[in-house]
């Protein structure tokens, strides 16, 4: 380290559900943190992500995404998210506020009202923008954005494709503070191993079983220990209710394994290691609308 100034700061990546934040994130370190899905509501806890280079330490917050109450149906996790997106506002250097291309929605509104007392600067970036039929109207949604709320700049692109997303980045660490690192220069997230594990396994099961199984699934990791040149994983599905169950397991136990095997091959990649998974469905009725169960599950934060 030479006697120039670092910079640190952090940076939250506010937005509605499924416009792309974990997408940028993962584009951002180069590698998978947060688990993506086309379904909303597939990330649930607040994710660090911890980018190092030179003189410069950025530190991304991933947030799940900020939506409407549901009425009757609004249960105590998405109390949760909605809460923990929040949080992430409290003491950032700057935020980046992620919208779907040239869509503008309520709950786009409901995040803006979010950031109204904002001191920090609010980037907005339109994102999937490769998936514009018509790139004419572009031009006229950023003059339209830019009237909602008094931006520090507007970055059209596309997380997946990696598109103006190194001069976002280029961007977003000028503008950070002189400050000295906040964590070791080799740590790339603030979660641990087994975290990761359990978000690897929700993630198959929220792509593979999105349309047929409600939100009502969460994984704990029972074990995780490495053997010799083996890790051992034991995961925990928990469900609502018995239907739930069979569908997770499928004929002959074929669903789950199809779960367990593309999850295994992800942890692989992730832990650089092989990998034994074993997977076990319970039922814990109402788990998702119990504060306590959710406070047992690791979701913490809850008032």
């Amino acid at each position: 380290m030479t006697s120039q100034a670092t910079r640190c700061g952090y940076i939250a990546l506010v937005g509605r559900p499924n416009v792309g934040k974990s997408t940028l994130m993962n584009r951002i370190l180069g590698q998978k943190i947060s688990i993506t899905c086309k379904k909303p509501q597939t990330t649930r806890h607040q994710i660090l992500g911890i980018v190092t280079e030179g003189q410069t330490q950025a530190i991304y917050v991933d947030t799940p995404g900020m939506h409407l109450a549901q009425g009757n149906r609004d249960k105590a996790i998405n109390h949760y998210m909605n809460d923990a997106a929040a949080q992430a506002l409290r003491g950032v250097d700057l935020v980046v506020f992620l919208i779907d291309r040239t869509k503008w929605t309520e709950e786009d509104e409901l995040v803006l009202k979010r950031l109204e007392h904002l001191t920090c600067p609010v980037v907005l970036v339109i994102n999937k923008v490769d998936w514009l039929e018509d790139k004419n109207s572009l031009l006229p949604f950023i003059e339209e954005v830019s009237q909602k709320y008094a931006f520090h700049s507007i970055f059209p692109i596309s997380a997946k494709q990696g598109t103006q997303v190194d001069e976002l980045v280029a961007s977003l660490e000028a503008q950070l503070p002189e400050a000295p690192f906040f964590f070791p220069e080799d740590q790339v997230t603030d979660r641990s191993a087994r975290f990761l594990a359990a978000e690897l396994i929700r993630e198959k099961i929220m792509r593979q079983l999105g349309e047929e199984l409600p939100y009502a699934v969460t994984v704990e990791i029972e074990r995780f220990k490495q053997e010799g040149p083996t890790l051992h994983i034991h995961g925990l599905i928990l469900v609502e209710r018995d239907g739930q169950k069979k569908i997770l397991i499928g004929e002959k136990g074929s669903q789950l394994k199809s779960i367990g095997r593309d999850a295994r091959l992800d942890m692989e990649k992730v832990f650089e290691s092989k990998v034994m998974l074993n997977l076990w469905v319970k039922v814990k009725s109402n788990w998702s609308d119990d504060d306590r169960a959710l406070k047992s599950l690791g979701y913490t934060g809850l008032d």
